[in-house]
């Protein structure tokens, strides 16, 4: 079964776009793309399964918490 999803964050779109870009990555079983989109960015997920999805799901997360944590400290 092939998954997809995607995730929207909302914000500066140049600042995040810059930021989560270079994160882009394929994996074994699941990859993501990052888009700008209007207000923020878009990441376009496809994986082979549910567990990696959920794998892939956690790494978007993370990437966000390091982004919100480092935005504060601006």
């Amino acid at each position: 079964m092939k998954y997809v999803a995607k995730i929207s964050a909302k914000g500066d779109p140049e600042k995040l776009f810059e930021c989560l870009a270079p994160e882009e990555t394929s994996f074994d079983r699941s990859s993501f793309k990052v888009n700008k989109i209007n207000k923020g960015v878009e990441f376009d997920i496809v994986a082979n399964d549910a567990v990696a999805l959920r794998a892939t799901l956690n790494s978007i997360s993370q990437l966000l918490i390091v982004f919100e944590g480092a935005a504060k400290e601006d």
